[in-house]
């Protein structure tokens, strides 16, 4: 990888940069191009104080944008952006240690370089840790997003000059709730969309929340005989929330959320995806729903296919369960259809999705050849 310094000849490739990705964790998360054209023009990309490089990788494919500004004070801060196909790939890191060494070979000796982000940007936070940075502080309420009409906690991550040189993190004591688990797996690199003949099959996205929520509230009814989380109607913010946490658990590699899409039309079919991971056995647990309007069509079935073959073949599955009620029949015939071996019944294994009764769990599983 590289950063390669941006020019003003190059302004539409700017331009097209910011305007056709997403930035949801950014005061504007869909920034229009008059907006970029005016801050080209005054010098907010290129400056005495800025200094705008692409991030290009292997291939030489411009895969993200950083702007490092306050160049003339002793402590820089920088914006660094990966474009939305490039997420998850572990650019962020390695682009963000590039720019550390930048500003600290500049000739004036800087002191430090910054960054902030949104407290539940948790790729960013974990963006900042892999390079290095050390969290410094937390701004309660201090990060409006107009978007959403509401203010939250800013985090402010730093790494000073001295910590460069000896290649260390010296680290601030205090509590914090955000404990990252430290686990090499999470440069584990895999394709986060694939698809079957009918069916898109990708990564979360917070841009998802609203057919999501509307997929399970009209669903509800049908959801709420097996699923826990579904005995009460969720708000559209909690599942906002809930798909936040989600996306920062599939960075994380601790949790795989996939949403499905039919290919002809866009719509949302339903979410499945791999749970309860054992890297260290590679272990993987499918779960999934459906929205109600496309029961019966033989989706679900198409989608845990596919799923099953990315497990195996991506990420070097040794066991894949599918566990399930031993009443719930549409959930059992995915397995039974895709030849998953019933391995058990666990009698009395868990309580009924309302929580009042005792009901047997069914445990279908496919090994490695």
């Amino acid at each position: 990888m590289k950063l390669t310094e941006w020019t003003m000849e190059e302004q539409e490739q700017l331009i097209h940069f910011m305007t056709t990705n997403t930035w949801p964790y950014h005061g504007n998360s869909h920034p229009a191009r008059e907006l970029i054209e005016k801050t080209i023009e005054e010098g907010g990309y290129q400056s005495d104080e800025v200094k705008t490089f692409w991030v290009e990788n292997e291939e030489s494919e411009q895969v993200g944008i950083v702007k490092i500004y306050d160049l003339q004070d002793e402590i820089p801060l920088f914006d660094l952006r990966i474009a939305d196909g490039a997420r998850g790939r572990g650019y962020g890191p390695k682009a963000l240690k590039m720019v550390v060494e930048y500003v600290f070979q500049l000739p004036e000796a800087k002191i430090r370089l910054e960054g902030h982000t949104r407290q539940d940007n948790f790729a960013m936070r974990k963006t900042f840790e892999r390079a290095g940075f050390v969290k410094e502080a937390q701004l309660r309420q201090a990060w409006f997003s107009p978007k959403e009409d509401s203010y939250y906690d800013a985090v402010t991550y730093g790494m000073t000059r001295e910590d460069f040189k000896k290649g260390t993190a010296t680290p601030v004591k205090w509590d914090d709730d955000f404990h990252p688990k430290e686990n090499n797996i999470e440069d584990f690199t895999f394709t986060e969309e694939f698809y079957t003949e009918r069916l898109i099959i990708r990564a979360p996205k917070v841009e998802d929340a609203e057919v999501l929520w509307k997929a399970i509230t009209a669903s509800n009814d049908a959801l709420k005989e097996w699923m826990p989380w579904a005995q009460a109607k969720q708000t559209l913010e909690q599942t906002v929330s809930n798909l936040r946490q989600a996306v920062a658990d599939f960075i994380t590699r601790k949790d795989l959320r996939l949403h499905l899409f039919l290919k002809e039309t866009g719509e949302f079919v339903g979410s499945s995806g791999l749970h309860r991971i054992d890297w260290n056995v590679r272990k993987f647990e499918i779960g999934y729903w459906i929205d109600t309007k496309f029961e019966g069509k033989g989706l679900m079935t198409e989608a845990v296919e596919r799923i099953t073959q990315f497990a195996f073949e991506d990420l070097q599955a040794n066991r894949v369960e599918i566990r399930c009620d031993s009443e719930n029949v549409r959930s059992r015939s995915v397995a039974t259809r895709l030849a998953y071996t019933l391995e058990g019944t666990l009698h009395h294994d868990s309580l009924a999705a309302d929580g009042k009764t005792l009901r047997d769990t069914c445990i279908y599983a496919k090994t490695k050849n």
